[in-house]
């Protein structure tokens, strides 16, 4: 049956009232200035609505129009707007905004899609927020909850934001053009999440399909602890700094992770570094493995269950200095957290990263002899063309050269998986994405981390996935269900 949208878009607006409102809406309703809606949401970007709100406050107050921003340095607005959301970058184009506009539109804030997107920091997304929220025109606002949730309803089949823009476009009645996204924006912050939505208490739970959805569990039930032989779920995350994801709300996804094992990679702290709430987190084991050199690499796996051993390395020193491998033994299998060198701008450090690659293929050879292996972590490498949005201009570039994905192809062929390959064959779907040129947004990326196991344990492979949704990193999560 196709999903009624106009029974449910009307509903969830009723519904959605009790929610707080979106950040750029509360502005939107405080004042219907272009300026300061326009400025909010270039704020807003991967960043929660209550440090949106207090940044906007702070730049507000000596900027409250397009004359007191330009009379703001670069330094000042990084210092007004922190701790949002890749604060740097913000701070550069809303240090270029007031120049640009009188250059190119005489002061004033432009109010179409094809105008705004030629301002600094300003992608189609924003723009079609701007368009909807500050000058009440017909325009549809894309972001990962519209994208995510349309998917997720069947209302379209997109693989992008883009692709669900001009979907609804065609699609969408254009009575619900400027209010779909404050809607499903609130929507998917308070109960259809990213992760482990509430669906028992969704209220349009009885029209919802819920496709590849998996809903949280119930408040009050216990998690069923896998018995012997039951299927567990691993997570492995290039995290990009530990301490940095922590104020993103990292202990809250961990819970909703919900996993046995979660390997992550590039802490970038020293154990003494960190908070009590990382080393402590509820239901888990800590083992850390930094770096020597502070602020760089490192690996850390969080585990419910005390493993028999801890294998710090792969007994190099040449490695291990620099933090790069953490194993866990158990019973039945070993699980392996790798962070794979980058062979630098220019292959500067293509003979190490081949020469770790080499090491650890070994190490994991020995293990693989014993038992089940599972080996996780940020390869940094895209094995074949599919693995990335641009093969053909990066085919002599740091984790697409020949020689990489030639050791690639070697470990695979010599008794070990890729798991995520095994489930799909599709374009499109990456783990890692720049920060620069709105990569995430335009699904411009690499995949380039992993979960392999030995070809004998290939049985035990329930399931595989890209956490794309995940935000916190310029890498999301990968998954594997293992039995």
């Amino acid at each position: 049956m196709p999903f009624d949208i106009g029974s449910v878009l009307p509903r969830l607006a009723e519904e959605v009232k009790k929610y707080s409102t979106p950040v750029v809406d509360l502005i939107a309703v405080q004042t219907r200035d272009p300026y300061k809606v326009l400025v909010a949401t270039i704020l807003s970007a991967r960043t929660r609505d209550e440090v949106t709100a207090k940044a906007a406050a702070r730049l507000f107050k000596p900027a409250p129009d397009l004359a007191g921003l330009a009379r703001l340095s670069e330094a000042e607005l990084e210092r007004l707007i922190h701790p949002v959301g890749f604060f740097r970058n913000k701070a550069k184009h809303l240090s270029q905004l007031a120049g640009v506009l009188a250059k190119e539109f005489a002061g004033r804030i432009p109010d179409t899609v094809e105008e705004l997107v030629k301002l600094p920091g300003v992608g189609r997304k924003t723009a079609n927020l701007v368009v909807a929220v500050a000058f009440g025109k017909p325009a549809i606002c894309v972001d990962t909850h519209v994208h995510r949730i349309m998917n997720l309803w069947g209302y379209v089949a997109t693989k992008t934001p883009l692709e669900t823009e001009t979907a609804l476009r065609a699609k969408l009645p254009e009575a619900y053009w400027q209010t779909v996204n404050s809607i499903l924006v609130a929507f998917g912050q308070e109960i259809c999440r990213p992760r482990l939505p509430h669906c028992d208490r969704c209220p349009i739970g009885a029209d919802c399909p819920r496709i590849g959805v998996t809903p949280r569990r119930i408040p009050g039930q216990k998690r069923a602890t896998p018995a012997p032989g039951g299927i567990k779920k691993f997570i492995s995350w290039n995290v990009n700094g530990i301490r940095a994801i922590e104020q993103k709300g990292f202990a809250g996804l961990v819970n909703e992770f919900d996993a046995d094992l979660i390997g992550l990679q590039e802490i970038k702290a020293q154990p003494d570094q960190l908070s009590d709430g990382l080393k402590n987190l509820p239901g888990y084991h800590s083992f850390w493995y930094p770096a020597a050199r502070k602020g760089y690499a490192g690996v850390a796996i969080y585990a419910r269950e005390q493993p028999l051993r801890v294998v710090e390395g792969l007994g190099h020193d040449t490695h291990d200095g620099e933090g790069r491998v953490l194993t866990l033994e158990y019973a039945d299998f070993y699980f392996i957290n790798a962070y794979f060198p980058n062979a630098q701008h220019g292959l500067t450090r293509l003979d190490y990263k081949l020469e770790f690659n080499r090491d650890l293929h070994r190490f994991v050879d020995e293990l693989a002899a014993k038992k089940s292996v599972v080996l996780c972590g940020d390869f940094n490498v895209a094995h074949r063309e599919i693995d990335l949005a641009n093969p053909k201009q990066n085919e002599k570039n740091p984790g697409f050269c020949p020689e990489e994905r030639q050791w690639m192809d070697a470990f695979l062929h010599s008794g070990y998986l890729d798991t995520f390959r095994i489930f799909s064959q599709e374009p499109g779907q990456y783990s890692w994405w720049s920060y620069r040129f709105n990569a995430r947004q335009k699904n411009i990326g690499w995949r380039i981390d992993y979960f392999c196991v030995d070809e004998k344990s290939r049985a035990r492979v329930m399931g595989a996935k890209i956490l794309a949704e995940i935000m916190g990193s310029d890498h999301c999560p990968v998954q594997l269900d293992f039995l």
